[in-house]
């Protein structure tokens, strides 16, 4: 927990504590804001380097505005650690992203200081525009401001929200947070276009001076705010390059860019451009990390780096021997060995080489791998172009964030079938990250395409030859799904084999019931059938590997010898795997019982993986129950 000595933020319950303050307090309260955050965050891990950037932030937004009558939207949310501390939570923010604790992103469900639900990006212009124009349709006087950073900016949506907002009657905030990253650098040419309009320091030093020596001399004053921002406007004429920038060019006005980290100036230009009706955006330059000297050194790492000693910066690793590898690890290690060997094949990731370790054949084959930014449907519209022009792309998309791209998977690669490799990371139960980042809905939002041949490992060999398959001649569009976290097998890079498409495999056999699984979570299963043979219980383990096409050769065989079967899947029941199974036993008019094992109707908070597998009966002990339960029932 973090210190109990710090004075003024003990005594910010709320943000009317916070307005009691004196503007001369706020730099000590920002420093123990830091500290806090780090202090926490060492002991119960989450989402440091972007909400050390925006303490001044976060501060200034609920110093000026009425919150939370005025509506604050965070985009990306992982911004939010500071408003949250501020707005109620602060001595429950040791429980953040635990189960049945705080969530590490905005939730309406949570507070009213958390205006929209922003687990993903670039949504905020977006809901904010449709904020402030019912604020403007009902007649409330109600400000809405649109925080957007850390990368979110790059996202398609953004884009679409300006463009909407520059042409309806609003008075929405943009705040551009400009810190140069997402998880790792940006890239692209908005990243170039906001570099070339930064103030210099000199620029900046000058304008600030001038601007407190007319303050002095009482040529602007509180009173007639309004003028400074006329005044900073014209100094830009004094700078080389000037001109409409894109903001400006669809009649959004902008202020800036403005020093995020002076909350003297945050708290004047936001007092300023309050007045000021219409869409406007106030672009901010800060430091990812800031305040904290490893975070500012190493970004990336240090967007959730884990537990670490805050006063040495070194990070914790709790190891108790050797492990198997991460699934993602897997992946970037293969796709080189694979690149290294098929010179077609191309890396595409929408902002996560890190995270998805494509950044290991980026480093390798740098003109190969295309970080497209926050940018889904374009990551998989850009595949499909690469496609059509006979190169193999290895399109790597978290499941949660594959779901921004249906339309293009659709359209713009099954519907021309062509030869594009959709991995999809983070699927099933992911954890701490919460409902907006769980991988529950791909088996079942893919199942339905055609030319699709959607597959799921068992283990780090089945992947790596899931994707040695994929990358064959005339596979056609693929999908090969895998969860977060470690596989099963130490040694595990072994070479490489043809899988044969949509067939499955006999890991046990047994005669009391079937069970079909399909992924890793049937190595859980292993284990509860294992527990089950201890109590003279025998199920037969089919690994399905292919959702589509789906093995047919075991669905007859199982359909005509076991009178009772159970699916098994982590995702959504609803139209996934285990309903593929049903149709089929349906269809082809054999009539077993059926327990299907997944994912009911609902969407799973947040909390460790192995506790929500508990909670929802995946894990082995939850496995093992519902099976014995439904052998030894009478339902046939």
């Amino acid at each position: 927990m973090a210190q109990k000595t710090q004075q003024l933020l003990q005594s910010i319950n709320n943000p009317d504590d916070l307005k009691k303050l004196d503007i001369n307090q706020l730099p000590e309260l920002c420093q123990e804001l830091r500290t806090f955050i780090i202090d926490e965050l060492s002991q119960n891990p989450g989402h440091l380097g972007a909400s050390l950037g925006v303490v001044e932030l976060s501060v200034a937004l609920h110093y000026v505005f009425n919150t939370p009558y005025d509506r604050i939207i965070w985009d990306v949310g992982h911004q939010a650690y500071a408003h949250k501390i501020l707005t109620g939570r602060r001595d429950r923010f040791h429980t953040n992203r635990q189960l049945g604790g705080i969530s590490g992103f905005p939730s309406p469900k949570e507070s009213e200081y958390d205006s929209f639900g922003v687990g993903h990006s670039s949504t905020s212009i977006s809901a904010g525009l449709g904020m402030s124009i019912a604020a403007h349709l009902n007649n409330e006087d109600r400000q809405v401001v649109a925080v957007i950073g850390d990368g979110a900016m790059t996202g398609g949506l953004a884009f679409e929200g300006i463009n909407n907002a520059s042409i309806n009657p609003n008075n929405l905030l943009i705040i551009l947070n400009d810190n140069h990253m997402a998880i790792d650098p940006i890239e692209g040419g908005l990243s170039n276009f906001l570099g070339r309009i930064h103030i210099s320091p000199t620029y900046n030093r000058l304008r600030f001076r001038l601007y407190k020596l007319l303050r002095r001399m009482h040529i602007i004053t509180d009173s007639s705010r309004g003028k400074i921002i006329r005044f900073t406007n014209s100094l830009k004429s004094l700078r080389a390059n000037t001109g409409n920038n894109i903001f400006e060019g669809l009649s959004i006005r902008y202020f800036g860019p403005v020093d995020g980290h002076n909350i003297e100036l945050l708290i004047d230009t936001l007092h300023q451009v309050k007045q000021f009706n219409g869409a406007k955006v106030v672009h901010i330059i800060t430091k990812k990390g800031k305040g904290y000297k490893p975070a500012e050194k190493l970004a990336t790492v240090w967007h959730a780096p884990g537990e670490f000693d805050p006063k040495t910066g070194e990070r914790i690793f709790r190891y108790d021997g050797q492990k198997p590898p991460l699934f993602q690890d897997v992946f970037g290690h293969t796709l080189l060995e694979l690149a290294q060997s098929n010179e077609k094949i191309m890396g595409i990731t929408p902002a996560m080489p890190s995270g998805c370790s494509m950044c290991i054949m980026m480093k390798e084959m740098p003109e190969r791998v295309f970080d497209v930014g926050i940018a889904e449907g374009h990551a998989v519209t850009f595949s499909a172009g690469l496609a059509k022009e006979g190169l193999l792309p290895f399109c790597n998309i978290y499941s949660s964030f594959m779901q921004r791209a249906y339309d293009n998977v659709i359209h713009d690669v099954a519907l021309q079938n062509l030869n594009v490799v959709l991995c999809v990371d983070r699927a099933g139960v992911v954890g701490s990250d919460g409902a907006t980042h769980q991988g529950l809905f791909d088996l079942a939002y893919f199942r339905c395409i055609p030319n699709l041949t959607i597959a799921s490992p068992l283990n780090e060999i089945d992947l790596r030859n899931l994707m040695y398959t994929a990358q064959l001649p005339d596979k056609g569009a693929f999908v090969i799904r895998y969860p977060r976290g470690r596989g099963v097998l130490l040694d595990w890079k072994k070479p490489f084999e043809e899988l044969p498409i949509g067939k499955g495999q006999l890991l046990s056999d047994g005669t009391d019931a079937a069970l079909l699984s399909i992924g890793p979570i049937g190595n859980i299963a292993q284990k509860a059938l294992a527990t089950l043979a201890t109590k003279g219980i025998s199920v037969a383990h089919y690994d399905m590997r292919f959702l589509k096409p789906i093995d047919e050769e075991i669905l007859y065989h199982v359909g005509k010898n076991f009178a009772k079967i159970i699916t098994l899947e982590d995702g959504v029941i609803s139209g996934g795997f285990g309903s593929a199974v049903l149709e089929f036993m349906a269809d082809k008019g054999y009539k077993p019982s059926v327990m299907r094992l997944g994912i009911d109707d609902q969407f799973v908070e947040h909390g460790t993986q192995a506790e929500l597998y508990h909670l929802l009966g995946l894990d082995e002990e939850g496995i093992a129950s519902s099976i014995e339960k439904f052998i030894n029932s009478d339902i046939l």
